[in-house]
């Protein structure tokens, strides 16, 4: 799933179409790519895991680190990294899962894998880094 698939109008209380909190978040993801590429990088070289995953939240989770803090950066969305294998030990990914997860996996020098959390829901998005000027 890409990051514009979660995007869309919703009708706010008044008919009206809201914005969608994920709008802030591309921009944010924007912001913290050197960032979130330099973990993911630093996470497979220390063997930690081939799979990093980050976790795109605006309340408290429990899964993870949190690596940037949208309070301490006045930004909309915190970060947290977290790994495949935490995933499947928290039972967020099913065992019998794992395998079709790492499947669709993109290549994490290309993608960050972002499991994006709101209100409504939660879902995995492979959002490309920008190339390098």
């Amino acid at each position: 799933m890409e990051l514009q698939d979660l995007f869309g109008a919703q009708a706010g209380d008044d008919g009206q179409p809201k914005e969608s909190p994920l709008k802030s978040l591309k921009i944010n993801l924007d912001f913290y790519a050197a960032s979130i590429k330099e973990i993911a990088v630093e996470i497979m070289a220390e063997g930690l895991s081939a799979y990093p995953i980050f976790i795109a939240h605006q309340h408290e989770v429990a899964l993870g680190e949190l690596i940037l803090d949208r309070a301490e950066l006045g930004t909309d969305w915190s970060i947290h990294a977290s790994t495949l294998e935490e995933f499947v030990e928290r039972g967020v990914i099913k065992e019998d899962r794992k395998a079709h997860f790492i499947k669709l996996y993109k290549k994490p020098e290309d993608f960050m894998c972002v499991f994006v959390i709101v209100p409504e829901g939660a879902n995995f998005v492979f959002y490309p880094y920008k190339p390098s000027a």
